[in-house]
């Protein structure tokens, strides 16, 4: 009897050409957080994103977050108004430097935060305690936030944004690269992500200055001197040759990652329309998605979970769409401004096998399981 192989959620995916790079890194003994991998992936992902951009290749998402608030001054006493419905790791780097979340919810268009509670939350603070020091939406499970939107309402009230987008490599709005969209961007290259380096993610600023900065506070804010020397309080935030030769790798087969990926959406899609208990998100015009993860909407929690269980029984990985920050122990006591979408969201939201290398063969095994959970 054969055993069915288990299927992930988000998987890896090699190319082919990664291990020509790692093993050029091991070569030349350039096995330290710096080297020709380094500056050729950041070349790499430079040219992919625009010319002009500066690209600090770093040791997670998670990191480049932390680097964007600390060059945009946020400190002790500021707050940060931040998307509620995403990871933990877009609020986190907030604490990390003693400044304040502020949770904003979403709209239902793109899942993303809403850009009517975002002003309502700017003129809220600002009466109340002080004006935000900076903003982080989030381009969620690939689909892009609305731009054009948020950033104008962070110019009227001269606020910095970051734009988390860890899962939107290769996502645009308006024919704009995701990731460049805004004052600072990130990208992630976790094990799950549209491309990895195993571990990373990286910076996206507007100017060297900020580049360099990055970098420097990336490798324990060493001055410029003979012996260490060090004026300012810096972290081991460095991605590794090693790990940038995988990114090299990963970044000459990008597109045909992001294509597989929306083949696997217009697949499900296709295929479970006809069920009026499932709903998908479409792209609104000029939005282009990676769909990183294709997610489904379903009439109740108790659907929602029937199919998750069975996912389950039949080793098929799926998750519920991710738990809003507000709602999270840890976040329950600050501040936010919702309108209860992304609580609906969680309730009723499930994240399908998504990864590049799925086969058509595990294609129909869950499209079989979710149609004999409606049927039943």
């Amino acid at each position: 009897m054969l055993t069915k192989t288990k299927i992930y959620l988000s998987s890896p995916h090699m190319g082919g050409s990664e291990q020509k790079f790692v093993d050029e890194a091991f070569a030349t003994n350039w096995i330290a957080p710096l080297g020709p991998n380094v500056d050729g992936f950041e070349n790499d992902l430079k040219s992919y994103l625009g010319e002009n951009n500066y690209v600090a290749a770093l040791s997670s998402g998670t990191a480049s977050i932390h680097l964007a608030l600390q060059i945009l001054g946020v400190t002790h006493g500021d707050e940060v108004l931040c998307q509620s419905f995403t990871f933990s790791a877009s609020a986190n780097p907030i604490i990390y430097q003693g400044a304040t979340p502020i949770f904003i919810d979403s709209e239902a268009e793109t899942w993303n935060m809403s850009p009517e509670l975002l002003e309502i939350a700017i003129k809220d603070r600002i009466e109340k305690y002080k004006k935000p020091k900076a903003i982080i939406a989030v381009h969620l499970y690939g689909m892009p936030y609305k731009a054009n939107e948020i950033n104008a309402i962070a110019r009227k009230y001269n606020i910095h944004v970051i734009e988390d987008s860890a899962e939107a490599l290769g996502s645009t709005y308006d024919n704009r690269k995701c990731g460049t969209l805004s004052d600072i961007g990130i990208l992630s290259f976790n094990g799950n992500k549209i491309i990895t380096t195993s571990g990373g993610g990286a910076l996206i600023v507007k100017s060297k200055e900020d580049k360099d900065k990055a970098v420097f506070l990336s490798t324990q804010a060493r001055d410029n001197a003979p012996h260490y020397e060090h004026s300012s309080i810096g972290f081991n935030y460095r991605m590794s040759n090693v790990l940038a030769g995988i990114g090299r790798g990963q970044m000459e087969v990008i597109d045909e990652r992001v294509r597989a990926r929306r083949k696997n959406f217009e697949f499900y899609k296709n295929h479970l329309s006809q069920f009026n208990e499932i709903k998908f998100l479409e792209e609104p015009e000029n939005f282009y998605s990676n769909r990183w993860i294709t997610c489904i909407e379903t009439e109740s929690f108790e659907l929602r979970e029937k199919i998750r269980l069975e996912f389950l029984k039949d080793d098929i990985e799926s998750r519920p769409l991710w738990k809003p920050m507000h709602m999270q122990p840890i976040f329950k006591d600050y501040l936010h401004f919702t309108n209860g979408t992304s609580e609906h969201l969680f309730e009723k939201g499930l994240c399908l096998p998504s990864g590049s290398n799925l086969s058509h063969d595990d294609l129909q095994r869950i499209l079989d399981n979710i149609t004999k959970t409606l049927k039943t």
